[in-house]
């Protein structure tokens, strides 16, 4: 009663993150879901050619595999957001858990292409989507001063498993065929559980410690019994101060909230980031065949893919570590629109590539800048919502992402089969990317001149006569918690107080009426001393 369900996703104020201790489990936690997350969709294409003979499909059927994972991934992100909201993290994960898994073991018994397209596509993308998005709530619950470099970590586990996972798709597809891999991948997929059941809400270990607490100063509040009427006053208002904070949860919950759209900070990063996906994946889609069109032999150029990846491992967490430096963290928006700006500029210098040599150059540079956007993305957003709001806010990211995911491939895709060239696609997601990047810097500098402008005003200019009630006031607050202090409920202490509350508002009277007054030490001389009014009227006029 009176403190947030940790079950319900709701943390209480109080609990500030821990920046370590159980927050690496969950950091390691957070690891594994990104890189199933990421790298699965991409992983199940090794098994694409052997589904082309069972099934007499073309290429263009199975990849709608992948690419119906990723849109589940990103577009369900609101209702992610809102069973969040409602059950908490560590419920919905163990949930998509089971139905990652189960999507693929379903889609080893299938039939035809449909079949596969809602087990593994809509059955296991909607599982990870279940996993993904709770996992970065509760990364950013338990961090708050390592947050950028959590984030780092966190998101290096994309490149890690796209590495990983590949390699041991063919092998299971040498040995057991593509159903027996779809059988070891969902089990495989049943550690997600593992990784949502490590998620212990925040207050849980410090709500036995907080009741304790809540016990001591309810008891502390009802010590002096009995014997004034301002101190019964002062009482009740507690309580029903406490009814209105127990009540508060209950009428503010919101399962979607929709007002971070007033956030014109999260308005900006969407555009952009939308803007964004539209030409950040195209590139490595289409490297491995712009290079065989180029003359390229087949392994060496799936080995460019591995050189983004390794490049890609280093880079997120080396970048995660400078967006957590004291003088980088407060401009990270900025370090964003750089590493977006680095990455469309790469797309665009590297167009013209036509050997060997400088697509791995292009790789190296790509894997850089690629890593350095990855992980701080969602650092941005956390910075610019908040912890509390960025259960909505990462929802309502998503789902916009999922418009941008399914156009720009697919476009691009388009564009290669009608022009035949490779080189007019790279200048077009490069120019994408720049256009994102220049769109976030310009309107995060203007917005913050404008809040700066707002602000100044009443830093520079404070109330006049303001101050010396506000001090009045706080003495008279000083006494209080002095007196109470003491544990004696005697009547001449209880006198003491009446007195002193009375000279002091006195006081505060005389400085705000006539404008001269004694200083603030002497109204604390007279609050502690218990001196009539006389006193102080004479004092005031000498």
């Amino acid at each position: 009663m009176g403190r947030a369900d940790p079950e319900e996703g709701h943390l209480p104020p109080p609990v500030k993150p821990p920046d370590g201790g159980w927050g690496w489990i969950v950091l390691f936690g957070c690891f594994v879901i990104t890189g199933f997350s990421y790298a699965f969709p991409k992983a199940v294409s090794v098994y694409f050619k052997e589904l082309m003979k069972d099934f007499h499909v073309g290429y263009s059927d199975t990849a709608w595999i992948s690419s119906i994972m990723l849109a589940m991934l990103y577009g369900t992100g609101p209702v992610c957001s809102i069973m969040v909201n409602q059950f908490g993290c560590r419920p919905v994960m163990l949930i998509g858990g089971l139905l990652a898994s189960s999507g693929m073991i379903l889609a080893s018994f299938t039939t035809n292409i449909i079949e596969l397209y809602l087990t593994a596509g809509v059955l296991t993308g909607l599982g990870m989507a279940l996993n993904f998005q709770p996992s970065l709530i509760m990364l950013g619950t338990y961090f708050d001063k390592r947050r950028p470099l959590a984030n780092g970590l966190a998101a290096a586990g994309s490149p890690v498993f796209l590495s990983s996972l590949s390699p041991l798709g063919q092998v299971l597809l040498e040995k057991f065929g593509w159903r027996g891999g779809f059988l070891i991948m969902g089990g495989l997929l049943l550690n997600c559980c593992t990784c949502g059941a490590v998620m212990r809400p925040l207050d849980m270990g410090m709500k036995r410690k907080m009741e304790k607490a809540q016990d001591k100063y309810e008891a502390k509040e009802m010590l002096p019994i009995g014997g004034k009427s301002e101190e019964g006053i002062s009482t009740s208002d507690g309580t029903k101060k406490v009814k209105k904070a127990k009540k508060k949860p209950k009428k503010g919950k919101k399962l979607l909230d929709f007002s971070i759209f007033s956030n014109r900070g999260f308005i900006i990063y969407t555009i952009s980031k939308f803007i964004l996906v539209l030409g950040l994946f195209v590139p490595p889609i289409l490297l491995v065949n712009y290079a065989k069109d180029t003359g390229v032999p087949d392994t060496e150029a799936a080995f460019l893919l591995s050189i983004i990846g390794f490049i890609d491992i280093f880079a997120r967490p080396a970048c995660g570590m400078v967006a957590g430096l004291k003088w980088v963290r407060p401009h990270v928006s900025y370090l964003f629109s750089f590493a977006m700006l680095f990455n469309g500029l790469t797309d665009i210098c590297s167009a013209r590539a036509s050997n060997y040599t400088g697509l791995v150059i292009f790789c190296v540079f790509f894997g850089i800048s690629y890593g350095m956007v990855g992980a701080l993305q969602f650092e941005v957003l956390m910075a610019i919502v908040g912890s509390q709001k960025f259960s909505s806010a990462i929802g309502l990211v998503l789902l916009i992402e999922a418009f941008a995911v399914l156009i720009g491939p697919p476009s691009a895709g388009r564009l290669v089969d009608a022009l035949k060239n490779y080189e007019v696609i790279f200048y077009l997601a490069g120019s994408e990317v720049v256009l994102s990047a220049v769109f976030l810097a310009m309107a995060t500098y203007c917005c913050l001149n404008r809040g700066k402008k707002k602000e100044s005003p009443p830093e520079h200019n404070p109330p006049a006569g303001g101050s010396d009630t506000e001090e009045a006031e706080s003495d008279v607050q000083e006494a209080e918690e002095h007196s109470s202090d003491n544990h004696q409920p005697t009547h001449t202490t209880d006198n003491a107080m009446v007195a002193a509350s009375e000279e002091a508002n006195h006081v505060a009277e005389e400085q705000s009426g006539v404008g001269g007054g004694c200083p603030q030490g002497d109204g604390e001389v007279l609050a502690q001393d218990g001196c009539n009014t006389d006193q102080t009227v004479e004092r005031d006029s000498f």
